[in-house]
């Protein structure tokens, strides 16, 4: 393990902090995997005012839990503190939770830093997602295309199979008009691809 400078952090991403296109310009992303922790759609929360579309929407992002045994995929990301707050304002119903030295294995075999931390769902908002609290396309979209991006079809295949909660929270379906203030657009191959993976899990949908 290697000590952080005074200007550095780094932090565990397992859903859309995996996908580099949300992140701020030059952060280092390092794929691993995380022993310990279980990833499920358990976080139920409303858009703050002033955050366009998704103002007042009733939304269900991701969330993990600690589970001795269980292993997730997903990035550690080197960023400067100087970001730390911008980066705690977009996980503003999330805490940082620190991580076992020796949790995170990268596949590149790298050396990382002893102080390291996740952002866990708050109690309060730790709730399974429901008709009231979806799950947002656009934002299973980009996740979903993060993931693809560093492990491909076995990294899709991975996300949806260790992610608990796809036979209980329904998706509504806003690719085509997204909620999610940081959605991409995916190649219709990619977007083809996810709809098949969910409908191997009897992803439910809804329609507003």
């Amino acid at each position: 393990m290697t000590d952080l400078t005074q200007d550095q952090i780094c932090y565990f991403g397992y859903g859309s902090l995996v996908n580099e296109e949300t992140l701020p310009t030059g952060t280092t992303v390092i794929a691993g995997q995380l022993s310990g922790w279980k990833r499920e759609w358990r976080g139920c929360s409303k858009g703050k005012e002033g955050n366009g579309r998704m103002s007042g929407v009733g939304v269900c992002a991701l969330g993990v839990r600690r589970e001795e045994g269980s292993v997730i995929r997903g990035a550690m990301v080197l960023d400067t503190k100087a970001n730390l707050p911008a980066l705690d304002k977009r996980e503003w119903h999330y805490s940082r939770k620190s991580l076992a030295d020796g949790s995170f294995v990268p596949d590149c075999g790298r050396q990382m830093p002893a102080d390291t931390f996740l952002y866990q769902v708050q109690d309060q908002y730790a709730h399974w997602g429901n008709d009231e609290h979806p799950i947002l396309q656009s934002y299973a979209d980009c996740v979903m295309a993060g993931f693809y991006r560093l492990w491909g079809q076995e990294g899709l295949e991975h996300f949806v199979e260790t992610t608990d909660g796809w036979d209980r929270v329904p998706i509504l379906k806003d690719r085509e008009d997204p909620y999610y203030p940081r959605a991409i657009v995916l190649s219709k191959e990619l977007a083809a691809t996810i709809d098949d993976l969910l409908k191997s899990v009897n992803a439910q949908y809804l329609n507003r």
